[in-house]
């Protein structure tokens, strides 16, 4: 009997197929009505994306679109199929691959069919996200759950754990990271993640008492808030740091992309920048370790606003420090992951942290 044929889902967020305000409103309208991403009454989510949400975020993020846009399409989706290509070859012969995205193109129900027409019947799944959240990873495997219970023959799956403490990522993003910070001659570095609602932490805080309860409630992690997103950011920084050699009081954590009124995990990158340069950082370098591939976020909200925000408060320079997208330290990272969540496998013993507790450090 022939074992049955592997096939490997790569999975990231999505990007509008074109930067413009049509294109933008079908992805942000599938996007924002995810129950994952905004978790509040159907109803009142209906009202707050199409009589507010969508008639003033629609033109504004086609704007912000446009100016990150290359020949070859959005950089999340260029970089992310780099990836794929790249984790396809040094994989052949032993998994089929395919990226697929949680919204938009390509989809994961077309992606999923391909693998099955090539007759893949042992799914391995990996979220393209290095931390746990309920709208980004949480969403992506619930979705992907849903496409591959839909036919009668229910294929085997196993899931590619979030990856935020693993030695294949830190290690592929200090390898990035180190001569970009020492060619901007950084006199600080920031790790600016991207936001989620406070609500959202708390709900994974089983015990009730332990996320946001205190200001070193992200030190370490713990069983309390093992599955915190926050508390994940803060560990990827810790082994950044660690694996950069950065003093204690050369780095600082933030979040960016909050959206609406409600309260985000804090500090807040737009709220941090200047107070760096208030505080006499001149040369700041920046990584946004919850992206693996740039996009958006990172090209035109840090490296455009970011840096224009930065200098008119005093600093002197901005680099964005590239992401992951498809480096070679990155490729067999992936391979990495993926062959460590095959049956039988040994994980990484490093991967449930990624440094040793230090004391988290904000702005």
């Amino acid at each position: 009997m022939t074992s049955p044929r592997k096939g490997l889902l790569l999975v990231n967020l999505g990007t509008p197929d074109a930067p413009e305000t049509g294109a933008v409103r079908r992805y942000l309208r599938e996007f924002l009505s995810d129950a994952r991403v905004l978790d509040i009454h159907p109803v009142g989510r209906w009202l707050l994306l199409n009589l507010f949400i969508l008639p003033v975020r629609s033109p504004k993020s086609a704007h912000a679109y446009r100016t990150i846009w290359t020949q070859q399409g959005s950089p999340l989706m260029v970089h992310s199929k780099a990836l794929a290509a790249a984790v396809a070859e040094r994989l052949a012969g032993q998994y089929e691959v395919e990226l697929a995205m949680r919204y938009g193109n390509p989809s994961l129900p077309d992606a999923v069919a391909r693998l099955r027409a090539r007759g893949v019947s042992d799914f391995t799944v990996m979220p393209l996200y290095p931390q746990e959240a309920p709208s980004s990873s949480g969403s992506s495997l619930a979705r992907t759950y849903e496409v591959l219970s839909e036919p009668w023959d229910v294929p085997n799956v196993r899931a590619v754990p979030a990856f935020h403490g693993h030695p294949a990522f830190l290690d592929a993003f200090a390898e990035v990271a180190r001569p970009v910070i020492s060619g901007a001659n950084a006199d600080h570095v920031l790790f600016s993640f991207h936001g989620v609602p406070e609500r959202h932490v708390r709900r994974t805080d089983a015990s009730g008492t332990h996320c946001l309860a205190s200001a070193g409630c992200c030190d370490a992690l713990t069983d309390a808030n093992r599955h915190c997103y926050r508390a994940q950011c803060y560990a990827t920084a810790r082994g950044l740091a660690q694996r950069l050699e950065l003093a204690p009081e050369g780095w600082s954590v933030s979040f960016q992309s909050r959206l609406g009124r409600t309260p985000w995990v804090k500090p807040y990158t737009d709220v941090v920048l200047p107070e760096l340069a208030a505080r006499g950082v001149k040369r700041l370098a920046v990584m946004c370790p919850a992206f693996v591939a740039d996009c958006l976020e990172t090209v035109e909200e840090v490296a455009i606003r970011g840096r224009e925000q930065f200098l008119a408060s005093g600093g002197e320079s901005l680099t964005l420090v590239p992401s992951l997208n498809a480096h070679p330290a990155w490729v067999e990272g992936v391979v990495r992951l993926v062959r460590e969540s095959e049956p039988g496998a040994t994980s990484s013993p490093a991967a449930a942290e990624g440094a040793p507790a230090v004391p988290s450090r904000a702005g």
